[in-house]
């Protein structure tokens, strides 16, 4: 497996190599992302690296109200956003290129010592190499998303796509133990295609994996951008669960399915 910051690159020539290919129609196109387009996507990936990692100033723009914005990351996220909308595609691509090339030459220069400092993460404490961790799987979602919407698929089966997986699998217990909290005992196996089945058990309070069992509670069966969709929260659940195959307790199946989103 290469490196997080080997990973990182891999994931913005990935998204610079879909964006090279857009028409202006293709640019304007809804995706999941809700009240965001294609171009937004990149806009927002623009503003976190510029801001959260190149540390530049948020742009002097007040960003109007907007109903898919409900707390106060998704209003800063919302201004970096609204900002680019009124430049063309190709002006929103040019600083993308600008702004990855900046960031990779900063993730060029860190060394271990720097991977390894203490940073804040979007999930509490950590390392520069946590944070990175999850920028890589976060890029990876949001070119996703944009591949969805203009019918290009692609970039799955690589190493970025493994480390994406690895990161929403990692969920999965909080998943079944939190959200889900069925009885003691009871084992569900995600299993996602391309990949080796993951099993979490409950052990009240909390669930963890397991070797997988013989004779799992249910198991759920489907495909990987099937599995994204459904921890990333994208789409309604109940239209994208319908890609998802279920063996053994049908009515836990479905409801884990629906609750396995657990992106903010």
């Amino acid at each position: 497996m290469r490196s997080e910051v080997e990973l990182q690159e891999a994931a913005f020539r990935a998204i610079d190599d879909l964006c090279s290919s857009l028409t202006d129609e293709e640019w304007d196109r809804p995706t999941e992302c809700p009240g965001w387009s294609v171009k937004d996507n990149l806009s927002h990936i623009i503003g976190t690296e510029s801001a959260a990692f190149l540390g530049r100033p948020a742009p002097d723009h007040v960003a109007p109200e907007a109903p898919w914005v409900r707390n106060p990351p998704g209003q800063a996220n919302e201004v970096q956003v609204d900002y680019r909308r009124s430049r063309t595609p190709a002006e929103v691509l040019s600083e993308y290129r600008e702004v990855v090339g900046e960031r990779t030459k900063q993730l060029d220069a860190l060394t271990e010592d720097d991977l390894n400092a203490e940073s804040w993460t979007p999930i509490g404490q950590g390392t520069v190499r946590d944070f990175l961790a999850i920028r890589v799987m976060d890029v990876w979602v949001h070119e996703q998303d944009m591949r969805r919407a203009v019918g290009k698929p692609g970039g799955y089966g690589n190493e970025v796509a493994a480390h994406a997986f690895a990161r929403h699998a990692s969920a999965m217990p909080f998943i079944v133990g939190k959200k889900v909290a069925p009885p003691e005992g009871t084992t569900i196996v995600f299993d996602v295609e391309g990949f080796a089945p993951l099993a979490v058990e409950m052990k009240a309070p909390r669930a963890g994996v397991v070797p997988v069992p013989d004779d799992p509670t249910v198991t759920l069966h489907m495909d990987h951008e099937t599995f994204t969709r459904l921890a990333c929260g994208r789409g309604d659940p109940s239209d994208v669960a319908q890609n998802v195959k279920i063996e053994g307790d049908e009515a836990l199946g479905q409801q884990v399915a629906a609750s396995m989103n657990f992106m903010i």
